[in-house]
């Protein structure tokens, strides 16, 4: 019969067992792990996490990666649009969502932070996730759910120049034993004013034209956003993951112009206004779809699809008081894209730090686009199109001592467009071969310093209205620096040969100095270009190749804790990044013969700091576009102002499950102004514009339930 111990018996059985020493605990926070992807990455890349998206409550992605190093938004600072890398124009950058291209016409505005899981950007292409990205790839990974994760809420309003957007939003996860499950509702009300004054001089050999035109106008909108993941797993090492998302807005701009004008024709000259209203419908849906399954220990297969669609229903009406200086029109357009996209994936590891992957993907669209109106030729922008792409690529990671490790693949490409056009059916076929190579050198295997060399070739294809848009005429006067719009099916893609070397050093608790290089040389540059056209006098635009272009860059990031490097500091998380670039078209005399929309720098400098007296987490960011010319043309410059933006915010944590977040987008606003100078022998015309911005003010309430 068992002895029952007694407790004093116990506790001198248990003083005798010898203590194990299951040395340092660390407890790592999201951004260490964000680190870690970062740098154990053999391709270069930057890893934003939901600690990081979450950061300062911004209302849109864009606001979170204008802070990234060498990304900048096109646009008025608080309604800016088009991301884009080192500064280059936005079809130079590659963006995925959860690993597979965005549809063309897909906008990454119609995604709201809290749907997001985090975002990955490669500095340079892989052959797996694709080589059209000569200035890089952003990959949006949409909401991860996690077991014991706690519904979250939002609940909130913006106000700028007057005007209230709330906006409201639910995060929510379920599990089971097969199955789990998380989606993200969002829907919200964006309003702002838009004020913006035109001035156009033109001086030919009829004499002098002088136009004023101003424009106001109020922009709102509703949507709802919806996007879930729903994975099963089967047996071991297969998954099956679906992940849909849903879109819908509804947007109103009313408007009025008012013209002055003085020109040698009496039937040109005087004032007059006119009133403006155009409304958009837009929708859109689509299903990712991807299967998972373990084939041996040591391979796997994965299967991917994309399927889906948007539509876009839009009406415009200008009523005129003087059709001479302003015409009365109405336009309707009606727009529909269709896609689907196959592709799988084949890996193999070989032991050693040796990893083989293999795969192809297969993409199809359609799309239509019917105009109507009471302009000329209505019908002009009409487009019936459809592509065919398909790819192939294979690469082989490899850490074949501990100091280095490579990354070589290979990719080949190939997109057929075909269309109809007044001129009749036409067809663009285009492919491109595109080896890959990177490595990765560690100076000591157990340091945090590591260098990073790729080379690569990388390319950029004509999008479908480039290749195939009918004629569309301007709605204002036309002139040089407001002309007609044509595609061009006889285009050729963009080939880049690349070259890029980055040293880093990674600190503790997230913190990481990066210092990297870049060139590129583009061949067959894509720019668009205005001449008169004899057969219609009228001014027309149309994308050509025109040359080779050269651009070349330095990026420089640092993110520390003030403590790491001031003894007894308070521990203030400080980011900063600062990039230069220079570019030149080569069939362009100097000077500011540069890429489209390339500035000379961008620059970034935040921190935060949680106070340790009371629950309060404060911060800000100062982001800064200086001002550039661009020569487009040898009778043609662009102007860009400066872009100064200030934002900062504030977060109180009432207890565990609830807090109030404040944000201050855009302190100190400034106006936004563009120009455009058209000077030949018998045209001169100045066009500029003046865009106003607004602080915004957001005050959200964030619940976890």
């Amino acid at each position: 019969m068992p002895l029952a111990l007694s407790s004093t018996a116990v506790c001198a059985q248990q003083a005798a067992v010898p203590t194990a020493d299951m040395g340092r605990i660390e407890v790592t926070s999201g951004r260490d792990n964000d680190t870690q992807q970062r740098r154990e990455s053999t391709a270069s890349k930057i890893v934003i996490g939901r600690e990081e998206i979450e950061r300062q409550g911004d209302s849109n992605l864009g606001e979170i990666l204008k802070r990234m190093p060498g990304i900048t938004l096109s646009g008025a600072p608080g309604r800016g649009s088009g991301i884009r890398m080192r500064g280059m124009s936005q079809g130079y950058t590659q963006i995925l969502l959860d690993g597979e291209r965005v549809p063309p016409g897909f906008s990454v505005e119609s995604l709201t932070p809290e749907m997001i899981e985090r975002v990955e950007i490669y500095r340079a292409p892989t052959a797996e996730t694709g080589a059209q990205a000569i200035a890089g790839t952003i990959n949006i990974i949409t909401r991860e759910g996690r077991r014991g994760m706690p519904t979250e809420l939002k609940v909130g309003s913006s106000f700028q120049g007057g005007y209230a957007s709330p906006t409201a939003s639910l995060v929510k996860y379920h599990d089971a034993q097969r199955w789990s499950a998380n989606y993200t509702l969002s829907v919200n009300r964006y309003a702002v004013p838009d004020h913006s004054d035109n001035d156009l001089t033109r001086t030919d050999v009829t004499g002098n034209t002088v136009r004023n035109r101003v424009s106001d106008s109020h922009y709102a909108r509703e949507g709802v956003n919806a996007t879930s993941r729903l994975q099963f797993k089967g047996d071991p090492g297969e998954t099956f993951t679906l992940m849909p998302f849903v879109a819908l807005s509804h947007g109103t701009t009313p408007g009025m112009m008012q013209t002055d004008q003085t020109s040698p024709i009496p039937a040109n000259t005087g004032a007059t206004s006119a009133t403006t209203a155009n409304e958009n419908n837009f929708g859109i849906a689509r299903l990712n779809g991807q299967w998972r399954r373990k084939l041996s220990t040591d391979s796997n297969m994965e299967w991917k699809f994309n399927v889906g669609g948007w539509n876009s229903h839009s009406e415009y009406q200008q009523v005129s008081g003087n059709t001479n200086l302003l015409p009365s029109l109405t336009e309707s357009s009606h727009t529909q894209d269709r896609s689907a996209n196959v592709s799988g994936k084949y890996t193999h590891v070989m032991g050693g730090g040796h990893q083989w992957v293999s795969g192809s993907e297969v993409e199809s669209v359609r799309r239509t686009q019917l105009v109507t109106g009471s302009y000329q030729n209505a019908n002009a922008g009409d487009l019936h199109a459809s592509s065919m792409r398909y790819a192939v690529y294979s690469q082989d990671e490899w850490q074949f001592t501990p100091k280095w490790a490579t990354h070589l693949g290979a990719r080949y490409e190939a997109l057929t467009t075909e269309g109809n056009l007044s001129t009749g059916d036409v067809t663009n076929r285009n492919s491109v071969f595109t080896p890959l190579l990177h490595a990765m050198w560690r100076p000591d295997p157990d340091s945090r310093d590591q260098v990073r060399m790729s080379l690569t070739r990388s390319f950029k294809t004509p999008t479908m209205p480039t290749l195939l848009a009918r004629r569309t005429y301007t709605r204002d006067e036309n002139s040089a620096t407001n002309p007609d719009v044509a595609g061009n099916p006889n285009l050729k893609p963009e080939i880049a040969t690349g070259i890029d070397v980055a040293v880093e050093r990674y600190l503790p608790q997230g913190g990481v100095l990066s210092a990297s290089v870049f060139h590129r040389r583009v061949q067959n540059l894509i720019r668009n270009v205005t001449s008169f056209d004899n057969s219609t006098q009228r001014w027309l635009s149309s994308p050509q190749n025109i040359s080779e272009a050269i651009t070349q860059g330095i990026e420089l990031e640092a993110k520390f804790r003030m403590d790491q490097w001031i003894a007894d500091a308070p521990h203030v998380d400080l980011r900063s990044n600062v990039s230069f670039y220079r570019s030149r078209v080569l069939s362009i005399d100097g000077p500011n013969n540069r890429l489209d929309q390339q500035p000379d720098m961008t620059a970034n400098l935040g921190a935060d700091y949680r106070l340790s007296a009371v629950p309060l987490t404060i911060g800000g960011n100062v982001n800064y576009n200086p001002g550039y010319t661009t020569r487009s043309s040898d009778v043609q410059w662009l102007t860009v102002s400066q872009k100064r933006v200030m934002d900062v915010y504030g977060l109180w944590r009432v207890d565990s499950t609830t807090a109030w977040r404040l944000t201050l987008s855009n302190l100190d606003p400034h106006n936004y102004n563009t120009g455009s100078v058209y000077s030949s022998a018998s045209v001169v015309e100045n066009s500029n514009t003046q865009n106003r911005t607004w602080t915004n003010v957001q005050i959200v309430l964030e619940k976890k339930l």
